[in-house]
């Protein structure tokens, strides 16, 4: 069964998540420099068998664009370009980054690796992808 891949794209880096081979729990994979991500993903997929991309949808409370907003809709047109054979969701992933913190404060984390916005960003894209496994069942 084919995996399902989850991205927290940011200007600078991004976060990555990957499910089990049944689809059930998705896990952190890595974070990436965003100017690496597309060479990451093509060798990703040569390994991984994914099917489904997940990609955060930063809005405001009010339902508004954010700041990244224009950022990340660029990069989910690239990956459609990219990998046409890959089905691209979207997901508001609203307070990932907060879950994120206190995920890593409750798991016993050292503060000097909590204070890595890398391990911050593969957990947000955990959250995203989690989440979206609660929405699909």
């Amino acid at each position: 069964m084919a995996k399902i891949l989850a991205i927290d794209y940011g200007l600078k880096r991004t976060g990555l998540a990957i499910t089990d081979s049944l689809c059930i729990i998705g896990s952190p994979l890595t974070t990436v420099l965003t100017e690496d991500i597309l060479k990451f993903l093509k060798d990703l997929f040569i390994k991984e068998k994914i099917d489904i991309i997940v990609v955060g949808k930063a809005t405001r409370l009010n339902g508004e664009s954010s700041s990244i907003t224009e950022s990340q809709e660029k990069f989910v047109t690239l990956l459609s370009k990219n990998f046409p054979d890959k089905k691209i969701e979207r997901i508001n992933e609203a307070y990932t980054s907060k879950m994120a913190a206190q995920a890593l404060y409750q798991s016993g984390m050292k503060k000097k690796d909590r204070q890595k916005k890398e391990n911050l960003d593969m957990v947000s894209a955990a959250i995203i992808l989690q989440s979206y496994l609660n929405i699909r069942s």
